[in-house]
Order: C-alpha cells, then structure tokens, then sequence
C-alpha cells in the first residue's frame, strides 16, 4: 500500500510539472513563436498570402500605380503578370533575354540590362504599355496582360487572377488594414532618414512627412529608431501608405504601423485595436522604427 501511495505522489507531481511546462510555453507563444515570415492580403472576407520580398515588390508596383493615378485594376493587371512571368521577384535571368519582374526583353525595345533591372523603370514601363490598350480596365486579365506582354501561354496570367486582386485591393488602400504580415523582431535599429527618402520616393511629394527625433544611433552612428508620420490626401491613400509599409517592414526594419484606430506590430501578423481609443486623423499613418 506505502508503494503504491509513493507511485501516486510521484506520477501527481509529474503531471503538475507538465501542466507547468505547457502554460509557461503557450506564455511564450503569445509573445513570439518562430514561423516562415508571411504576408496575407484580405478584401471582401477572402484571403491570399505571398512571401515577404514578394509582397514588398507587389507593393512597388502598387506605389507606381498611386502616382500615376492609375486604378486598382492596372494593380491586378500588373500584378497578375509579374506572378506568372517572375513569380513576383526581380530575377535577372528568364527566357532568351528576358530579365525583371514582368521579363522585359532588352532585345524588343523595353530597355536596357540596367534599366530593366530597375523594379521601379520596369513597372513604369509595363503600366505605360497598358494605358494604351483600349479599355484594358473592362478586360478579363488574360487579354489585358497579352496585349502588353505577347506571352505564349496567355492564359496563364488568370492563374493568378485572385491572389493579384486581393493584394491590388490591401495595397491601394480600398481594402483598409487589408494587410498584414508575421515577422520576426527587428534585430537591428531602423534610419529614419531612408525610411522617409524610400517612401518619398515611393508616393512622391503628395504624401507629407514629418519625422520625430530618432532616439538612438546605428553601427555608423548614424540617427536610428523613432517614428514617423505620414499625410495622405485622403483616407484611402493613407491606408495605401499603411500597407506599404507593412509590406517593407522587414526591409525597412519597421516595429509598427497605425492607422485610423488600429494599430498592427510585426510578431503579431495582423492589425489590432490601438492602445489610444482615439482615431488618428483620415490619411495620417504614424510608422514605428526598430531601436
């Protein structure tokens, strides 16, 4: 009886210690599990996922497109093509001399080696060729992508019909908080001062910026951390502004985005409600740089 009693006790406190070890690891999966970096794009309740460079790429070309005043629809287009030629990655091999994200040929006229290899040249001149193909917004997508690309498999671009317009959608702000992305923390501290040259670059001077002192410095000693606030003209070009850069968070080495109420981190992977109850202006997005 003492024996079995001395086996009760002991087979008791083993469980108890595996009950520890189980709440102690779900407290450490709430704040960070390790998983393959991601980035998923909501519109209209459905979902599509990309990797992260993919995305940062489709966010370009989505950026390309806002400057240019160019609808959603020339976003799908273009990202559609970019999936089926490139998978999305500025490659510089392809078929014959085809190089880029959409495999523009130096050979055909787009360009050269160099400026092929430019994402932004290449998007410019991809959607250059699109605007003037007559009602291209009313086309299905293989006919669209065909008349600017003369692929021979055309009708491969619908594969990616749904993916491209569900990104199109998140990344022009119609879709707001229609993106997100799962990434580890930062490892080193984000420079404010390329992180407001690249998104200047990227919307052009119709976006306004204005930076917070940065609170540390990098390796170089150069002004590292802080924050920075971004004025859209309107609400919807202000969540075009949010997406990008939760779609460069991982190179821009961005911690956080708010926007309007919500806010989104980078190990959580999607948008939350922010901390302040208040609502941020419409068009104001307030990004966060890793320290």
């Amino acid at each position: 009886m003492t024996r079995i009693l001395v086996r009760l006790a002991v087979g008791l406190t083993a469980l108890a210690v595996g009950v520890v070890g189980v709440a102690l690891a779900l407290g450490a999966r709430e704040r960070w599990t390790p998983i393959a970096p991601q980035c998923t794009a909501t519109a209209n309740g459905d979902t599509a996922s990309l990797a992260v460079d993919q995305t940062a790429n489709a966010a370009l070309i989505a950026a390309v497109a806002e400057r240019r005043e160019l609808p959603a629809r020339a976003v799908t287009i273009a990202l559609a093509t970019a999936l089926q030629e490139s998978k999305l990655r500025n490659i510089d091999y392809g078929d014959r001399d085809s190089i880029g994200l959409f495999q523009q040929r130096p050979s055909q006229g787009w360009g050269t080696v160099e400026e092929i290899m430019d994402p932004v040249y290449a998007t410019k001149k991809f959607f250059s060729a699109l605007v003037t193909v007559p009602d291209y917004e009313a086309l299905p997508i293989t006919e669209a992508a065909q008349a600017v690309q003369r692929s021979a498999f055309p009708l491969a671009y619908a594969d990616h019909e749904e993916t491209a317009r569900r990104f199109a959608s998140a990344l022009t702000g119609h879709s707001p908080a229609g993106l997100a992305c799962h990434l580890p923390p930062a490892e080193t501290p984000g420079s404010l001062d390329e992180l407001a040259a690249n998104l200047t670059s990227a919307f052009g001077k119709g976006v306004g910026v204005a930076s917070e002192p940065p609170s540390s410095v990098d390796d170089a000693g150069q002004p590292a951390g802080g924050h920075l606030t971004a004025v859209a003209p309107t609400d919807r070009e202000g969540w075009a502004v949010a997406a990008w850069a939760v779609a460069h968070a991982d190179a821009e080495r961005i911690t956080a985005v708010e926007a309007g109420s919500l806010r989104w981190e980078r190990t959580w992977g999607e948008w939350r409600d922010r901390t302040d109850p208040t609502q941020l202006p419409a068009g104001e997005t307030v990004i966060y740089l890793a320290e």
